[in-house]
């Protein structure tokens, strides 16, 4: 999660919750009382006036409307606003994004703001975890739903003594009965790494490319 997320209080102007937003390139913002006190949550939707409410107002009215329209009045609050714990799994904070279609959450715990995790976090932690900016082989394989697959495939690994960096694995698509398992894979050549898996009886060889490390 990000710690110490920038956020902004109840009473503040939306200008002022519009200015940080720009200013410092964020989409979420909470909103919180003394102590942290999660209340709510600003993103730029809900910065939008509608039409319709500034209809029927001169140019001094308008002005004398956005200058009295508090955060407290537009933000998101009680049951729109998911959160999550810190102790939660990364796969507890991706299914709740998923299921409330809501790309940001803010980290709680007994009513304090600890932090905040976005979608792009998880993106972030996905390429660490499949070792994505480091150098080697990233091979996907199609095993067969059954005991022992697993073992046969980090087995030829360690018997060859290349190195395994990370792995994960998702049910093959269309084919419940097989998974798709993606590895990192270091100290081999392309060719040594191909002729050893496709030895594995019943595995089958769906991708592999080199990876190198990103240079900024």
């Amino acid at each position: 999660m990000l710690q110490h997320p920038i956020m902004i209080e109840p009473d503040k102007r939306v200008t002022e919750a519009q200015r940080l937003i720009v200013e410092n390139k964020i989409y979420y913002l909470p909103v919180v009382a003394d102590g942290k006190r999660l209340l709510g949550m600003i993103t730029p939707p809900r910065l939008a006036i509608q039409p319709e409410r500034l209809a029927s107002l001169d140019v001094w009215e308008i002005t004398r409307y956005l200058t009295n329209l508090t955060v407290e009045k537009v933000m998101l609050k009680g049951t729109d606003l998911p959160t999550i714990g810190p102790d939660a799994t990364l796969e507890d904070a991706a299914e709740l994004m998923f299921r409330r279609n809501f790309h940001g959450l803010p980290v709680i715990q007994n009513d304090v703001v600890l932090g905040l995790i976005t979608d792009n976090d998880l993106l972030i932690e996905l390429r660490n975890l499949l070792g994505a900016v480091e150098p080697g082989w990233r091979l996907t394989v199609r095993v067969p739903s059954r005991r022992g697959e697993f073992l046969k495939l980090t087995g030829v690994i360690a018997e060859k003594g290349w190195g395994l960096m990370a792995m994960g694995s998702v049910r093959s698509p269309k084919k419940a009965d097989h998974w798709d398992i993606v590895m990192k894979i270091w100290g081999c050549t392309k060719a040594e790494l191909v002729t050893a898996v496709e030895a594995i009886a019943g595995h089958e060889i769906r991708d592999v490319r080199e990876t190198r490390m990103h240079v900024k």
